[in-house]
């Protein structure tokens, strides 16, 4: 899969994934070739920090 460039795209597919694939955000970097630090400072840009007790970005 492709992930959006639009931060709030992204926002918005990563936690749909995280909710309904993923238990964790690092089988879903893995799995979508991309570094936890990247997609963290992606989501920052907007103000959204992962939680990962809750297993999503908020």
């Amino acid at each position: 899969m492709s992930l959006p460039e639009d931060p709030v795209m992204l926002m918005s597919v990563v936690n749909v994934a995280l909710r309904d694939r993923f238990p964790t955000l690092e089988r879903f970097c893995k799995a979508n070739s991309i570094t936890e630090a990247e997609l963290k400072e992606r989501l920052a840009a907007i103000n959204y920090e992962y939680d990962e007790e809750l297993n999503q970005f908020k």
